[in-house]
């Protein structure tokens, strides 16, 4: 036995402290067995309602904040609370999960992203729908790190483990292609907060099921829980996006400066109490290798585009182009089909191409793609928008490999959690980043005399015109759906350029043969 957890030895059904038998150890590899196999099937429902729940949440911004009427920086914490919590706690919840069990960890998730579901689902304000998306974030980093060291654990044969792991990366993208269907579907006939409710049964699923077909997996040499950088990180990254949404919302305030001083003064903290830790939550030490630093800024910013960009698509389609949420997420799905083409062909691309070459080539496709964004319309959009899928997924299903394969292999399993931690803020700075500065194009161009409620989203000035009369109303429509175009050109423009930078990076840094 390799390992050193608290389980049993021999192990039993329940606790396994194996840690994969290899040919160097005189054995043949542990191969699955249809409990296994099942077990995977199991781990499939986290993974798909994880792909699902940002794409009906974007279909049903447009629907909450007719009813919830929240502020625009309100409306953007609803949308991106939840990859920043679980961005925050990815790598601590593995620690915790290799402590008190990968299984229990999972089902405690489960339960707490169940409940946390039926709260957003019934919040009756903006303020308390913020509250259960923190919570959803909060579950939601239990759910990533149990599931992927369940099924490492559970497929010891190398062919069998590679099989499992695209299997289980294939339920991301089907929860992606069935999200706008389903929550389209449920935003025709119910209220808003049924896409919450979207995950509650196969969560009760997987709740009974886990006991039976998921073994329990601890290490006990795992380090310690380090709150405090837990803390550090998470306030540093709220307060500057903050600053940010409010500057956005409101113009320049010496408040809003004074909260992201705060957050620069906590980030600078955080990253001294890193160097000076044995084992950190972030190894900042690895930025030092060129590989490493310039394919997790491709992952993380690559992320940031495609989750920005489908954040504004979705918006525009139906507050300014006037569909409906269904009619909204059928055109959403030319971006996801080019996407799992784009997964699906990368590891072909990378037979004939290094991985730097490849990753610059798919930003170099991802340009046109958003060149064409810029155009507006919903053809040019709906076009460009699945060209840049496709390039970024490309450059996507390369990075995590050379992000754990640039570390030192003492030091691989930091990079993979910087890599996952990576993909959630990138996520989340997406939407908070471009919504704030879309927010700031249309607030200005919007008169002072206009309703408050036009003036902060365009989502208000849609109810607002629905109460004035007939050329009034429309003149303010025409207005409003002009300005957040606008803002929206500027930040594909914005997007296009952080692509391109990417693209150089990727080329003159990415160094993998």
């Amino acid at each position: 036995m390799t390992g050193t957890t608290v389980c049993p030895d021999p192990p039993t059904p329940d606790c396994d402290d194996r840690d994969g038998l290899t040919a160097a150890d005189g054995q043949v590899p542990l191969r699955a067995g249809r409990r296994e196999w099942l077990g995977l099937a199991a781990l499939a429902l986290p993974t798909i309602l994880i792909g699902m729940d940002g794409t009906v949440l974007h279909l049903a911004a447009p629907v909450l904040s007719a009813d919830l009427a929240p502020t625009s920086s309100q409306l953007l914490w609803i949308i991106d609370v939840y990859g920043f919590v679980v961005a925050g706690l990815l790598v601590t919840m593995g620690t915790v999960g290799d402590r008190i069990g990968r299984r229990r960890l999972l089902m405690i998730g489960a339960a707490g992203f169940l409940t946390a579901s039926v709260l957003a689902a019934f919040s009756t304000s903006a303020e308390l729908l913020i509250a259960a998306r923190a919570l959803l974030g909060l579950a939601g980093a239990t759910l990533m790190p149990s599931t992927l060291s369940l099924l490492s654990n559970m497929f010891r044969d190398p062919g069998q483990r590679r099989l499992a792991i695209a299997i289980w990366m294939t339920n991301f993208m089907i929860g992606g292609m069935a999200g706008p269907l389903i929550g389209g579907v449920l935003l025709e006939h119910f209220w808003w907060g049924s896409v919450f409710l979207i995950g509650v049964p196969p969560l009760i699923v997987l709740l009974v099921a886990a006991p039976f077909l998921l073994p329990e997996f601890r290490d006990a040499r795992t380090g310690r829980i380090d709150l405090l950088s837990v803390a550090l990180s998470t306030g540093a990254i709220l307060a500057v996006v903050y600053a940010i949404k409010e500057t956005a919302k409101d113009g320049f305030h010496l408040s809003s400066l004074g909260i992201a001083l705060v957050g620069v003064l906590l980030g600078w903290v955080f990253a001294r109490r890193q160097l000076g830790l044995t084992d950190p939550l972030i190894d900042l030490r690895l930025f030092r290798r060129p590989t490493f630093r310039a394919s997790l800024g491709a992952q993380t910013f690559g992320l940031y585009v495609l989750a920005a960009m489908q954040f504004l698509t979705v918006q525009y389609f139906q507050l300014v182009l006037g569909m409906s949420p269904l009619e909204a997420g059928l055109w959403m799905l030319p971006m996801m089909v080019t996407g799992i083409i784009g997964t699906l062909g990368a590891p072909w691309v990378v037979r004939h191409l290094r991985s730097g070459t490849a990753m610059t080539l798919g930003f170099a496709a991802a340009v046109p793609g958003l060149a064409l964004m810029t155009m507006a319309g919903r053809l040019p959009v709906v076009v460009g928008l699945a060209i840049t899928s496709a390039g970024i997924q490309v450059v996507l299903a390369l990075t995590y490999d050379v992000i754990v394969s640039s570390a030192p292999p003492e030091r691989a399993r930091v990079a993979s959690g910087m890599g996952e931690t990576g993909t959630e803020l990138g996520m989340a700075l997406g939407i908070a980043i471009a919504g704030s500065l879309v927010t700031a194009v249309y607030r200005a161009a919007i008169p002072v005399g206009a309703p408050e409620a036009a003036r902060d989203t365009l989502g208000g000035a849609v109810a607002a015109a629905e109460r004035l009369p007939g050329p009034v109303g429309q003149q303010l429509l025409e207005l409003a759906r002009d300005a957040y175009t606008n803002g929206v050109q500027l930040a594909v423009v914005v997007s296009a350029a952080i692509v391109v930078l990417l693209g150089v990076a990727t080329a003159t840094l990415v160094r993998t043969d």
